[in-house]
């Protein structure tokens, strides 16, 4: 069998294809940093500084409802090592801020939120704390980690997606620390295994920016290698730097195609998450309030992501009231009524569709017009030259044309 027959075979979890569905979803970046306006905190900051005045995580749910999300994954802890939720195991947590006099849960509040507005919930825990003291010793601070880990997945309802970020840097005592992402990945496996695992995980893999860029031809199956910890460490962001969100040299490297797999045994379902900003920085800054992306931006963006075989994780970063601001929540409402005018209806759907063939009498050349993405057709195995026609019966004008292969199956279509 040759390379590209072996990975025209790999087919995705229930999970993965669950997460491809989602399409576009919200990150919400808030915490310690929202205060003191940096991007990468040091842990230093007394949790009396995180003090939200007027906290709404309806607000957030609704604005990203508006703009077309599905769901939204919030920082419940970033580098500093400040956790968003009351956690047993440190006292750098919001139980020690004068949010609620002490007695406020933001991780609560976004997931009852989310769940109000049938949305999916999301945790991103940083493995990185520069806070811990037993960050760098080893399996102490693994132990931390995964409790911590453990109060997020058993506290919050369903689970779809689990980010975790590859950063790794120095903790308070001068020490880096060896995470135990195997351990990391049984217990999301064991307490929530309908969730996916992104980026420093094996079930979704970074773009390879964080400028909403990605390939022109983007692959859901690829080398198995590409899911190794020490290369996802070798590719993740080191430091804070402005100029990292706008690179994307990684786009140079192709990942599926018949010349870049030639030679590979392994290979895995992988597919890619465009992870971008709607703002310059991933926490929210005052003085970017007039740099929110354009609708235009934003569009093209989007276009390319979600029509380029990636889901498109956009973030949102709320303000120091704890609300979503101005201009950005009307930026997504009327991205969201933008995607709507864009796409109002499906044309085909009075249209008859006939095929050279069909391969059996349940994939039929009239499911390619159908809702139910369940529905495919596919052409015998014998047709070489295999030929669906769609006819509209009379001239349609129309713009835009989807295209989608059923990835239940693999994904075996190049061009």
């Amino acid at each position: 069998m040759q390379d590209f027959e072996k990975a025209a075979g790999i087919v995705p979890e229930e999970r993965q294809l669950k997460w491809q569905k989602t399409e576009f979803y919200a990150f919400c970046h808030f915490g310690m940093n929202t205060f003191t306006g940096k991007e990468w905190g040091d842990g230093k900051t007394p949790p009396e500084v995180f003090n939200p005045t007027d906290f709404d995580a309806e607000q957030w749910a609704m604005s990203v409802k508006s703009a077309g999300m599905k769901a939204l994954i919030l920082t419940c802890k970033h580098h500093d090592g400040f956790c968003l939720w009351p956690s047993e195991y440190t006292d750098y947590s919001v139980k020690n801020s004068p949010f609620k006099d002490g007695n406020g849960d933001i991780v609560k509040e976004v997931a009852e939120a989310c769940r109000k507005y049938s949305l999916g919930f999301g945790v991103y825990l940083s493995p990185w704390d520069r806070h811990e003291k037993t960050y760098g010793s080893g399996a102490a601070y693994n132990t931390y980690y995964k409790n911590q880990l453990r109060e997020l997945l058993t506290n919050y309802g369903d689970i779809f997606c689990v980010w975790l970020d590859g950063a790794c840097g120095e903790g308070p005592n001068g020490k880096v620390q060896k995470y135990d992402w195997n351990g990391y990945y049984a217990l999301v496996r064991e307490l929530q295994p309908n969730a996916v695992i992104c980026v420093s995980g094996p079930d979704v893999r970074w773009i390879g920016n964080e400028a909403g860029v990605c390939r022109s031809s983007e692959w859901s199956v690829v080398p198995a290698w590409l899911s190794k910890n020490d290369y996802i460490a070798e590719k993740s962001q080191k430091v804070d730097d402005e100029k990292f969100r706008k690179k994307h040299n990684e786009m140079t490297l192709d990942l599926g195609s018949r010349k870049a797999i030639k030679g590979e045994t392994a290979f895995i379902w992988y597919p890619a998450e465009v992870d971008v900003s709607i703002r310059p920085g991933w926490f929210y800054h005052e003085n970017e309030d007039a740099k929110v992306k354009s609708l235009k931006k934003l569009y093209d963006i989007y276009i390319k992501s979600v029509g380029g075989n990636a889901a498109l994780l956009l973030n949102i970063p709320p303000d120091k009231r704890g609300k979503i601001a101005k201009t950005d929540e009307l930026t997504l409402d009327s991205f969201g009524r933008l995607l709507k005018r864009r796409f109002p209806k499906n044309l085909a759907s009075d249209a008859k569709a006939t095929s050279s063939s069909e391969i059996d009498s349940e994939h039929l050349a009239k499911n390619i017009i159908e809702d139910d993405d369940s529905l495919y057709w596919q052409a015998a195995s014998d047709d070489e030259e295999p030929e669906i026609v769609v006819d509209f019966g009379k001239p349609v004008n129309f713009d835009k044309l989807v295209l989608q292969e059923n990835i239940a199956t693999g994904q075996q279509i190049e061009s």
